[in-house]
């Protein structure tokens, strides 16, 4: 049985283009390039017994001074003391794993490969199969009920990380690594009962039941099929079967990575089951829940009530963000629905973008969306805070939704200007995205020679006089063989109006409407070219629970007023018109899309995008009295 509607090409087919969003993938990876060897491994060295330190030497007339002192080291959750330490290294193993499949660097993949010969090195020298930055001893205290941070969470990132090295990076000793771990799980977990299996699956076990899944799917062993039934987490799938809300208050990271494995388990098994408990948990976290303007549905960690969400102190998590994409990417290759291909771009835009300094790379762990809100920052090296470890990942995997291969052509989901090369039976087919910044808009924005010639050369087409109310792209497409196949281009949820497409200059005729697909079919040729206008809007989005409070965008853009408390507008959030015009709509050589200010209002506030915010405190959400 085919259980997929969409499939991914082969790592390294997508690459992007030159440009804000690629300057913000370069700079993930000289982050995760700049971390250690010695800093990433140490925990590990320490636990195996290959590291130790006693200051600046053993005795007291010791004169030299280490050149390795803890200055240097990894602290916050990280640090020798911290019980979740070493989840970074798996964090950091899927991030070079990602960054190797989307630019084909051996710098990066020969880094990730000493690592991982080196945790090798580790699992040998512990002995048992084990392989952790903490003891065995951790594992046998939560059996007995006695409290400790998160064992197997962080055991989960480190076989993520090492199963990801092996699929994308090719990497068969990380293989070796999981199959001996799975052994110590397999006969760690042997004796135990269902309950205390149960009682052990609501310790944060975040997506151990993934991790097997992706084993047994590679091995068929089924002693890995085995420790599938053994994580899986009856009590809280079984009460989304039934139905019930098992998540308003509930730890939203905790659930998550585990609806990921069950996800997982149906692919690799076909046990319909599984596929059963990732629809209602959607049903329940999204359908039934409804989001804020973000996409979010959680604030500090927890699933908000379902149509209330009025209380929004702290904010989203990154984690949470993060692997809702991933769950979200899941269900659009299971059923092609542009509306998980939607949900994925909000997330993205609002959520990935906006939790990243587009300046340092660094992350914040919580984007807040309330009333006089700031980003607090982490640092490269003293918090490695959970979403520290997701930040690398999700600034890794920006080509992963742009293009999906269907049975009879090809899919463009995500307008992030990129290429493709893959081949349509033997015909070698290049597609690339590009996108018009002078006509049209770019949501990502920055100085570029395009903009340069257009503002310079005085034979060009003129320039706009004002900022453009739509994205404007061009498909190119280029084909050693002429071949009939299909394009199916995603027509976004935040399309005002019907979108226009031209093949070869040639206007299509068509109800190019949101949420939907544009299918084109026909025999291309070398050459050909699909010029793509999405017309926008500034639209305004109620707070759920609040009628009267409102967020806005422009576009798929959520704007941040600039103003550090709660300020209640005058005005008609249908006519918006009444309320904002747009703001330093041009810089230099680009438009600045999502720039506005208010009109009319007692004191001025300016609007920029969420995903632009640094340092300045900004409210997301505001009051809207009639005028």
């Amino acid at each position: 049985m085919n259980r997929f509607t969409f499939t991914e090409f082969p790592k390294g087919s997508v690459r992007l283009n030159q440009g804000p969003l690629q300057a913000r993938l370069d700079l993930n990876k000289q982050y995760v390039m700049s971390l250690t060897n010695e800093n990433l491994l140490r925990n590990f060295y320490l636990e195996a017994g290959l590291w130790s330190y006693s200051g600046n030497g053993g005795t007291t007339s010791a004169t030299t001074t280490s050149m390795d002192g803890p200055e240097k080291w990894h602290w916050g959750w990280e640090s020798p003391t911290c019980e979740l330490r070493g989840h970074m290294m798996g964090h950091w193993l899927s991030a070079a794993a990602r960054i190797y499949r989307h630019t084909s660097d051996n710098l990066v993949k020969a880094k990730a490969d000493f690592i991982v010969s080196e945790l090798a090195r580790c699992q040998e020298a512990i002995g048992s199969g084990w392989l952790a930055a903490f003891p065995e001893t951790y594992m046998h205290r939560i059996v007995k009920g006695k409290w400790v941070w998160a064992p197997h969470y962080t055991v989960h990132k480190l076989l993520m990380g090492l199963y990801e090295m092996h699929q994308l990076a090719g990497n068969g000793q990380a293989l070796t690594i999981m199959v001996d771990m799975a052994s110590w799980f397999y006969g760690w977990t042997d004796t135990f009962s269902r309950k205390q299996m149960d009682d052990l699956l609501d310790l944060e076990t975040g997506g151990m039941l993934e991790t097997w899944a992706d084993l047994y799917g590679i091995t068929k062993d089924e002693k890995h099929r085995e420790l599938m039934s053994r994580y899986d987490r009856r009590r809280f799938f079984d009460a989304l079967l039934a139905g019930e809300d098992a998540l308003t208050n509930k730890h939203a990271n905790t659930q998550i990575p585990e609806i990921l494995g069950a996800a997982k388990a149906w692919e690799v098994t076909g046990d319909r089951r599984y596929r059963q408990v990732v629809e209602a948990f959607w049903k329940c976290a999204v359908e039934d829940r409804g989001n804020l303007v973000t996409g979010a549905a959680d604030d500090a960690e927890l699933w908000m009530p379902a149509g209330n969400m009025t209380r929004m102190g702290v904010g989203q998590e990154h984690c949470v963000n993060y692997n809702m994409m991933r769950l979200t990417h899941v269900l659009l290759r299971w059923t092609g629905d542009p509306a998980y291909a939607d949900y994925w771009e909000r997330r993205f835009i609002n959520g990935v973008l906006a939790h990243q300094h587009n300046e340092t790379g660094m992350i914040s762990y919580f984007l807040g969306i309330g009333a006089g809100s700031s980003k607090k920052w982490g640092s490269p090296t003293q918090h490695f805070w959970c979403c520290h470890g997701t930040l690398v990942q999700a600034n890794a995997a920006y080509d992963e939704q742009i293009f999906l291969k269907e049975e009879d052509g090809i899919a463009i989901l995500q307008w992030l200007p990129s290429s493709l090369t893959t081949t349509v039976d033997d015909a070698a087919l290049t597609l690339t995205i590009e996108q018009d910044g002078q006509h049209g808009l770019y949501p990502l924005h920055s100085w570029n020679v395009a903009g340069m010639t257009a503002i310079t050369k005085v034979d060009q087409p003129p320039i706009p006089a004002f900022r453009p109310d739509r994205f404007k792209y061009e498909i190119k497409i280029a084909l050693s063989v002429n071949k009939v196949f299909g394009l199916k281009l995603r027509l976004p949820w935040w399309l005002n109006g019907k979108a226009l497409i031209y093949v070869n200059g040639v206007l299509l005729e068509g109800d190019w409407q949101p949420s939907a697909y544009a299918v084109l079919e026909r025999e291309w040729a070398d050459g050909d070219h699909i010029q793509v206008e999405l017309p926008k809007a500034l639209t305004a989005e109620q707070l759920p629970g609040e009628p009267d409070t409102y967020a806005f965008l422009d576009g798929p853009i959520v704007l941040a007023g600039l103003v550090a408390e709660e300020r209640r507008l005058a005005g008609h959030p249908e006519r918006l018109d009444s309320l904002l015009v747009p703001d330093r709509e041009r810089n230099h050589s680009w438009w600045n899309s999502g720039f506005y200010r208010t009109k009319g209002q007692e004191r001025g506030i300016r609007f920029i995008p969420l995903y632009e915010i640094k340092d300045e405190a900004y409210s997301v959400y505001f009051p809207i009295k009639p005028a």
